[in-house]
């Protein structure tokens, strides 16, 4: 008579928790496969252009499986050493019951972190770290938004409800018969055999968390996932969310490269430090002549009477979204959502190749304000943050400017408020100032999730300029063009959806910019006043040049002088958010030493400009008509900037010459930035 085998009877073996585990183990790696499928098909507009051939994704695979395997056994090391226990007292239904919902509970919970960055993922093109939370620890909307975020994806709740389900049915259950361990024996050779298998687990684990046995390999971390992946936006593809968070609890956010043997050798290449700018300083002949034949004058001098400053900064207000700089767009066709802010282009001097620094709002202040770029986490979320430094605020404030910061949300959201104070604001006006204002609408102007509407912040903005003494310098940072992209009832049926959900917002704000220019025009201060308008950072895309590595940080940079004593036109030069701290110093005639990552536009010939930013452990490097990927170590892509889908990848057939100079520039650029916050020498 023959015995009938079965998974019951191969469970309550000696054997059954060791051939459980690793049943469960594969369970786990299902789940994390399940939600990077679904990471790619909720972001398939982002990953377009990807090559998803059978020997690109089976690189992928090979990535994600190393990745995952980390990830799962970071979370289930509990479950695992109390599976692998070496005593047989264990061997019990409750026993087992408690380690089934303990791997439920810890699956569970990776599987939903990596389904909901699934969704933030397109705000960021990275996988969410633990400066997340930091980021959003002043924010008391944040249950609104994500139960908003729950009905608007419906799809993944019900995903996540049936794949926790599964898992709870799929998991295997060991259960040793008692009577096996009635002799002494039987319990000491059980004892001995799991006591082998948790020794030999350990290595095994270790191995498996770092990326492999070998003297040769360091512990992976988030970076390791560019050598799977062609383009640094994949880069999320390969990763998972569980092992981002883990990777980035309490490291060292900035190292020192050796790159240089100095800071003053690496200054020979680049340095941050501005010496004093002469009022009659030649402006950039590339401005006259190269690039337009209708900018005015020849020379540059600080405006006199110095002029006041007003920085406007537009919440996710990319390039795509302004006609005036995309007429080539759809043919020729595209009119773009911004009218108004078009209208105002053909008044001043904006630059078409502008770009973000980064890819958040708390990335947009240091940038715009400070000239301080991110560079692998948001600064202000580092301990960097605590370094002396100080931003336009500050430095105007020293020449007998009056400074104020306008956010129409609670006052400390988004930490904008000690950032203000730290680089030098003297005035702070958030929601409670706005709605302490008898003269506007109160709460009832309360959009309900960030902030104050944009409109009539604006206006609110104007009369507190009014009320200021001049020469003042302010910066306004915008709320409406936000997610969960609302406007305010009395617009639904003017602002309509559109393609994208963000379309109507920009119109919006849009419209709300227009009506501060003409509240401005009518105000004392208005003629001698210079106004820039940029963004803190792009956001949704619906043509693929703006989804491309370096498009989707594809910012305007736009400089508005009302008495016409600054160029006006449109230049094709490089440009970024951390050149417009050095161009209003120039402006002014600023007249001492400071410290700025960024270019004065004005007095910088277009060869010399450039723009840096940082995706997914690359560097990528703007200048000369080219983008340059850079790892850290070597250069892994090369792009004409005229590329604008970046599809070739020259890096082959670029001149050589010209490729180690862009690379040794990036370089003295990373080794500043990185020596200087490590040693706090940012001012």
């Amino acid at each position: 008579m023959t015995m009938k085998t079965n998974k019951a009877t191969i469970l309550h073996t000696p054997l059954g928790p060791l051939l459980a585990l690793l049943a469960d183990l594969l369970l786990a790696l299902g789940l994390y496969f399940v939600a990077r499928v679904e990471f790619v098909l909720e972001n398939r507009s982002l990953f377009a252009d990807s090559d998803f051939s059978s020997a690109a994704l089976l690189t992928m695979a090979q990535g994600g499986y190393m990745f995952d395997r980390a990830a799962i056994l970071y979370t289930n090391m509990l479950w695992l050493v109390l599976m692998l226990l070496p005593w047989y007292g264990k061997e019990t239904p409750a026993y087992h019951r408690f380690c089934k919902g303990l791997f439920v509970v810890i699956n569970s919970i990776a599987l939903v972190v990596n389904l909901c960055d699934s969704v933030y993922f397109p705000y960021t093109l990275r996988r969410t770290t633990t400066s997340v939370f930091q980021e959003f620890s002043a924010e008391g909307n944040l249950g609104g938004i994500f139960l908003t975020e729950l009905l608007s994806h419906w799809y993944l709740v019900l995903l996540a409800v049936a794949l926790v389900w599964l898992t709870s049915k799929l998991y295997v259950m060991p259960l040793t018969e008692k009577k096996y361990f009635r002799t002494h024996r039987r319990r000491l050779t059980f004892a001995g055999m799991y006591l082998f298998f948790l020794l030999a687990a350990v290595p095994l684990v270790v191995g498996g968390i770092r990326g492999g046995l070998s003297t040769g390999i360091r512990p992976i971390t988030i970076n390791n996932a560019n050598q799977y992946v062609q383009r640094p936006t994949e880069c999320a593809i390969v990763l998972n969310t569980p092992f981002a968070l883990i990777r980035t609890i309490g490291k060292s956010v900035f190292q020192v490269p050796d790159y240089f043997h100095s800071i003053d050798e690496a200054a020979t290449i680049f340095s941050p430090v501005h010496n004093a700018t002469a009022p009659t300083d030649t402006l950039a002949t590339s401005i006259t002549a190269d690039t337009l034949n209708t900018l005015a004058g020849d020379t540059l001098t600080a405006l006199n009477p110095r002029p006041n400053i007003v920085v406007i900064i537009v919440e996710s207000f990319g390039r795509e979204y302004i006609g005036a700089l995309n007429k080539d767009l759809d043919g020729g066709t595209y009119k773009g959502y911004t009218p108004h802010v078009d209208q105002l282009i053909g008044e001043s001097l904006t630059f078409t190749n502008a770009f973000a620094n980064g890819k958040k709002s708390i990335d947009g202040m240091p940038s715009v304000l400070c000239s301080i770029p991110m560079f692998v986490e948001p600064f202000v979320l580092t301990p960097a943050s605590m370094n002396t430094y100080i931003g336009i605020a500050g430095l105007l404030a020293g020449e007998g400017y009056h400074t104020a910061f306008f956010h129409g949300a609670n006052r400390g959201s988004m930490g904008f408020l000690a950032f203000a104070n730290k680089i030098g604001f003297a005035d702070y006006y958030g929601r409670q100032d706005y709605e302490a204002d008898t003269r506007f609408g109160g709460t009832a102007d309360f959009d309900r999730h960030w902030g104050i509407w944009d409109e009539p912040f604006l206006q609110y903005y104007c009369t507190k300029m009014t009320e200021m003494k001049e020469p003042f310098m302010t910066a306004l940072f915008t709320v409406s063009s936000h997610h969960p992209f609302a406007v305010p009832e009395q617009y639904r049926d003017i602002f309509k959806e559109e393609t994208l959900p963000i379309h109507k917002c920009i119109r919006y704000t849009d419209m709300a910019i227009g009506r501060f220019f003409e509240t401005a025009r009518r105000q004392p201060w208005y003629g001698n006043t210079v106004f820039v308008i940029t963004c803190d950072h792009t956001n949704q895309t619906c043509h693929d040049e703006f989804r491309s590595d370096i498009g989707t940080y594809a910012a305007p940079i736009i400089i508005f002088d009302p008495s016409g004593r600054l160029p006006r036109g449109t230049v094709d030069a490089v440009a970024q958010q951390i050149d417009i701290m050095p161009t209003l110093l120039g402006i002014i005639g600023y007249d001492k030493p400071y410290m700025a990552f960024g270019n004065d536009l004005l007095r910088t010939p277009p060869a010399e400009t450039f723009a840096v930013n940082y995706l997914n452990g690359n560097y990528q490097y703007v200048k000369n008509g080219y983008v340059i990927q850079f790892d850290g170590t070597k250069t892994k892509a090369v792009y004409r900037l005229s590329d604008r889908t970046m599809r070739h990848n020259i890096v082959a057939t670029v001149d050589k010459a010209l490729l180690q100079q862009m690379e040794n520039e990036l370089k003295a650029i990373i080794y500043q930035y990185m020596y200087r916050m490590v040693n706090d020498q940012l001012k």
